[in-house]
């Protein structure tokens, strides 16, 4: 099977041993993103409705730069520092995505890279 490395300067650049996506066949896995701006590689300004939007943006790029769009992501993970802040994800989650929405889970973690409020990942099928 092919393996192709997807790669934008539209998202944040890895900050690790990683690659923003690979494509393998005609599935791309997106590596996880938090509410980093690609221009500064700071965290965004602002409350967690922002750093959220930040993250879908991030992913957006990424999955643009493999060939697609969020419409086509089959599965979301999505990771939360404080998972009070779950109903905000989707309310969200609704400008970015419409039905049908894609398979996804919500997991409660101590704590994300650079003391992110919300970090996400996705598996996109073309």
């Amino acid at each position: 099977m092919s393996r192709e490395i997807i790669r934008t300067d539209q998202a944040p650049q890895a900050i690790g041993t990683y690659s923003q996506a690979v494509k393998c066949g005609t599935t791309v896995y997106l590596s996880g993103q938090i509410p980093l701006v690609p221009e500064t590689m700071k965290m965004v300004d602002g409350d967690v409705e922002m750093q959220i939007r930040r993250v879908f943006d991030n992913l957006q790029a990424v999955a643009r730069a493999a060939g697609g769009t969020l419409a086509d992501v089959a599965k979301l993970n999505v990771f939360l520092t404080d998972l009070s802040h779950f109903p905000v994800v989707n309310q969200v989650m609704a400008e970015y995505f419409s039905e049908p929405y894609p398979a996804r889970a919500a997991i409660g973690v101590a704590a994300l890279p650079k003391d992110a409020a919300v970090e996400m990942d996705a598996v996109m099928e073309l």
